[in-house]
């Protein structure tokens, strides 16, 4: 039997290993698989550099919006040990002065001691698939996992985001066998400018999964599982 690949999965806002559950489940006879925490530093140069000290000497390497920014950071920063990176519905531009003004808002509304699932229940429009807004199972995974991240681990969250740096420019050094994955319906990002990101990476193949929004992990499982083993093997 051939040698697992260690592969680091990358959860994104407010977000934990549950986005990852169904991966963790289907690719465990492949891939020997860890999914990292992001919700205790505050810059994703503290992220990277918790996530590089714990992992492997190569690793293969997925992340799924904010996740996709600290994957990002992490295979240009040390390019050498990543063997194989996914990037799923995210982006590599730094965000806007818009952007940083709804992520403030986001993040007032939460000081003022606002009930804190009330934020994510604001966000579901544009995190899953109109179709899935009355899946109770797949809504109420969402509420735990912004739960269990809480309050405090929103707003470093947050204010790692907005801090974060442009890295479209440097989306050509990327030298890896990269999967960049969207959902056809993802209003958060939207999937022709995951495809122009995947344009600018050598060595990259787009996928696009249909009736799907922002979470493909969790909202179309089987897609993505096979998406993902196929692209583990090039």
């Amino acid at each position: 039997m051939s040698e697992k690949t260690p592969l680091i999965l990358v959860p994104g806002l407010l977000c934990t290993d549950e986005l990852w559950r169904d991966q963790l489940q289907a690719l465990s006879d492949i891939a020997d698989m860890t999914v990292a925490e992001h919700h205790l530093h505050e810059t994703f140069e503290e992220i990277a550099d918790h996530i590089l000290k714990t992992a492997p000497e190569t690793f293969a390497l997925a992340g799924l919006s904010m996740g996709g920014y600290v994957a990002l950071e992490i295979v240009l920063r040390a390019p050498e040990r990543v063997t194989h990176l996914a990037l799923m519905d995210t982006r590599a531009d730094a965000d806007s002065p818009s952007d940083k003004k709804k992520r403030q808002d986001f993040i007032n509304l939460v000081q003022r001691g606002s009930a804190f699932k009330g934020v994510t229940e604001s966000l579901l429009p544009i995190l899953i698939h109109p179709s899935r807004f009355k899946d109770e199972v797949l809504t109420e995974r969402i509420y735990k996992m912004a739960q269990d991240i809480g309050k405090e681990g929103f707003i470093r969250q947050e204010m790692a985001i907005m801090q974060r740096k442009d890295r479209t420019a440097e989306l050509a050094q990327i030298e890896c066998p990269t999967l960049v994955l969207s959902g056809n319906e993802d209003a958060l990002i939207p999937a022709s400018h995951q495809e122009k990101m995947a344009e600018a990476i050598p060595d990259a193949e787009f996928h696009l999964i249909a009736e799907c929004g922002h979470l493909p992990t969790m909202e179309r499982p089987f897609e993505t599982n096979t998406i993902m083993r196929d692209w583990l093997s090039w």
